[in-house]
C-alpha cells in the first residue's frame, strides 16, 4: 500500500504536471454564449437598423418580408443584399449579378484569408463561420485575448450566429415596417457606406501601424481618377492586392503583439501565442508540448 508520505508527494507532483486550462479554450458554455452576446452588442445595434434598411428597401420594391427573411438566411451579405434589390428590380442577368456580387465582396478575399488559422480546428462550426465572416464579426473575432471562462471555438460560432440573428431581425422588422407605412426611403442605402466609414476608423484606432489604410486610399484615389467613377473598382482591388505583396516587409505588427521584454530582460511570449502559452507568476508554460502537461520554464 502507499503510505501517505507518498500520497502527498504525488499529490505534489501531479498539481505541478498537470496541464493548467488554456485561455478561451475550455470555457463553460453559459459564459461563453453571456460574453459573445456581450460582445455582440454593437453589432446589434448597427444590424438591426441595417437590416431594417434592407427591408424596407426590398418592400419598396414589391418583396414581402418574407423574401427579405430568406434573402438574409441563405445570403446574409450586408451589402451585397442592398446591391441585389437594385438586381431584382431590374431584372438583371445570372452573369451579371454573379460579376456585381464579385466586385462588391472581393474585400472579403483580404481580411477572410487572416481567419484560415483561428477557423482551422473549429470542426463541424467551420463552414458556417466562413459562411458568416462579415466586416463586423471579423472585427469581433480577430482579437486574441478571451476570458478563461470563455471556450473559443464556441465564441467565434455563437458570435457569428448572433450577427445574423440580428440582420435577418431587421430585415423582417423594415419589410414589415415597409408594408405597413407609406415613407420616402431615398437615401436609405447610404446606412452601409456609414457602416464602413465607422468601421475603417475604429480599426485605424486600433492599430499604430496605418500604412495598409493609407494604401488602400491612395490605390483607390488614383484609380478613380484614371478609370472613372463606373469602373475603378476592380482596377482599385488589383492595385490594393499587388501593393500590399510589395509592402509587406515594412508592414510590422504592433508593440503589443510582438514579443515583449520583461523586468529581467528575459523575452516572453506575444499575445498570438496565447493560445500555445499560460502565464503565471512570470512563467509561462508550452502547450504544444507533450508529455506531463507540458514544460514550464
Amino acid at each position: 500500500m502507499m503510505d501517505e508520505s507518498n500520497t502527498e508527494k504525488l499529490g505534489r507532483t501531479t498539481s505541478r504536471t498537470a496541464p493548467r486550462t488554456v485561455s478561451g479554450s475550455n470555457g463553460s458554455l453559459r459564459s461563453t454564449l453571456r460574453y459573445a452576446f456581450l460582445s455582440s452588442l454593437p453589432v446589434m445595434a448597427g444590424y438591426i437598423v441595417l437590416g431594417t434598411g434592407f427591408g424596407v428597401l426590398l418592400q419598396d420594391k414589391g418583396y414581402n418580408w418574407l423574401w427579405a427573411a430568406l434573402m438574409s438566411v441563405t445570403i446574409f451579405a450586408g451589402s451585397m443584399q442592398y446591391v441585389a434589390v437594385d438586381l431584382l428590380s431590374g431584372g438583371a442577368t445570372l452573369i451579371s449579378a454573379a460579376l456585381m456580387t464579385v466586385l462588391v465582396n472581393i474585400r472579403h478575399l483580404f481580411y477572410g484569408l487572416t481567419m484560415l488559422e483561428k477557423y482551422s480546428d473549429t470542426g463541424w462550426r467551420k463552414p458556417y463561420l466562413i459562411f458568416a465572416l462579415t466586416d463586423e464579426t471579423f472585427s469581433l473575432v480577430c482579437s486574441p485575448e478571451l476570458p478563461e471562462d470563455v471556450d473559443r471555438k464556441n465564441y467565434y460560432f455563437f458570435l457569428s450566429l448572433m450577427n445574423q440573428c440580428y440582420w435577418i431581425a431587421g430585415s423582417i422588422i423594415g419589410a414589415a415596417a415597409g408594408a405597413a407605412l407609406s415613407f420616402n426611403s431615398a437615401g436609405i442605402d447610404f446606412a452601409m457606406t456609414a457602416l464602413f466609414v465607422v468601421i475603417f476608423v475604429e480599426q485605424w484606432e486600433k492599430t499604430k501601424q496605418h500604412l495598409p489604410a493609407i494604401t488602400g486610399i491612395a490605390v483607390t484615389v488614383v484609380c478613380r481618377l484614371l478609370f472613372g467613377t463606373e469602373s475603378f473598382l476592380i482596377p482599385s482591388m488589383i492595385g490594393i492586392l499587388t501593393a500590399m505583396f510589395l509592402i509587406k516587409g515594412k508592414i510590422h505588427p504592433d508593440s503589443a503583439e510582438t514579443v515583449a521584454e520583461t523586468q529581467d530582460g528575459a523575452e516572453t511570449p506575444s499575445s498570438q501565442d496565447g493560445a500555445r502559452y499560460g502565464y503565471e507568476s512570470g512563467k509561462y508554460v508550452d502547450r504544444n508540448t507533450t508529455g506531463k502537461g507540458g514544460n514550464e520554464r
